[in-house]
């Protein structure tokens, strides 16, 4: 996930967080596929709206969204943009 993301958006801060724990037991995560929060913050979202930037960040992670990933978190930010 982190080599997808970096290679995508060059990002100046990028932090993933594995939050699977948390949803034991839970439907989506019977199968495997882990539930993650990422924070970045790349030039590459700058001008974009929200969904645009969510969209980016799926399609960054490809085939990942099928296999590994059941629930994903997005903070993105452009740089300058507070938390």
């Amino acid at each position: 996930m982190r080599a997808l993301l970096e290679a995508a958006f060059a990002p100046e801060a990028l932090e993933i967080a594995d939050d699977s724990h948390r949803h034991v037991g839970h439907e989506g995560a019977r199968d495997g596929r882990g539930h993650f929060t990422v924070a970045l913050t790349s030039a590459a979202f700058a001008g974009l709206a929200p969904l645009a930037r969510h969209r980016a960040v799926y399609a960054a992670l490809g085939d990942m969204m099928q296999t590994d990933i059941h629930a994903l978190a997005i903070q993105a930010r452009a740089p300058g943009e507070g938390r």
